[in-house]
């Protein structure tokens, strides 16, 4: 399918005010499935509104809220320019590091006085985000887009990726979406949450992913406890964030297009049949 799209940029009613939001969507009216595009810690970039984009192609109506723009966060700090500063910086230390905290405090103190200050700040920010509170937010965005006549409010699902992969799975937690993708995202706390989950649950994975991969027995464990419908692909070699194809460092490009194959196969059995 290549379906011609229509885009938009909106804001839906949020629990803590407006909630700034991209739309991708087929160019009519025809009621369809919708998938929340949930972004990366960096929030909403043109690469998640591309992600949407490639979901409208396929005949969803992708919503991708930027979650960072609700009452519950210091938009001071989340600046763009701080964003990119801390991705930068991010982005300069080798996949297999990235997870180093010990490590990344050396390479902190390289920088000079005012962007360690600036990726210092928006950590500390990131580190403490409310994701109880941003969960609501997302619960927010599946009431708003059961509004739309173009809309099958009963098929609703949720992507998400990094910090949204574990938004995308705490959302399912609350038995609201009717399936859920999590792209290398951090387990639900506690786990026993997935009791909760009414749709099927799509994991995936980079094989070089060590932290998050650590919590994968539990969660595996969690899912077979709640007879859950639960698949998982872990992808040899792949480090966290591998989709993203706007980084370069972590980028991998055939584990991401089988990933995108296997998301689309995934919804395509979830949402559209």
């Amino acid at each position: 399918m290549n379906y011609s799209i229509k885009t938009e940029a909106l804001s839906y009613a949020g629990r803590a005010g407006p909630i700034q939001a991209y739309m991708s969507r087929p160019d009519d009216n025809e009621a369809r499935p919708a998938v929340i595009v949930i972004h990366e810690i960096w929030g909403l970039n043109n690469h998640i509104r591309d992600v949407a984009d490639r979901f409208a192609r396929q005949g969803y109506v992708a919503l991708a809220p930027h979650l960072f723009s609700s009452g519950h966060v210091p938009k001071e700090m989340l600046s763009e320019e701080n964003i990119r500063v801390t991705m930068q910086f991010f982005l300069s230390i080798p996949p297999e590091r990235q997870r180093d905290m010990d490590y990344a405090r050396q390479q902190l103190e390289k920088l000079p006085e005012e962007r360690r200050r600036v990726v210092q700040s928006l950590m500390g920010v990131i580190f403490s985000l409310p994701t109880h509170k941003l969960t609501e937010e997302l619960l927010a965005a599946v009431e708003y887009l059961k509004t739309k006549s173009f809309v099958k409010g009963d098929r609703i699902g949720s992507v998400g990726f990094c910090f949204g992969g574990g938004m995308s799975a705490k959302l399912a937690c609350t038995g609201q979406t009717n399936a859920c993708v999590i792209f290398y995202g951090e387990n639900p706390s506690p786990i026993d949450r997935v009791a909760g989950i009414k749709g099927p649950v799509l994991g995936i994975y980079g094989g070089l992913d060590h932290r998050i991969n650590a919590g994968l027995s539990e969660l595996v464990g969690a899912m077979v406890k709640y007879e859950k419908d639960f698949e998982m692909r872990i992808y040899p070699g792949a480090p966290h964030a591998f989709f993203n194809d706007t980084n370069p460092v972590n980028y991998r490009e055939a584990a991401a297009k089988q990933a995108w194959d296997q998301t689309l196969r995934f919804f395509a059995r979830s949402l559209l049949q």
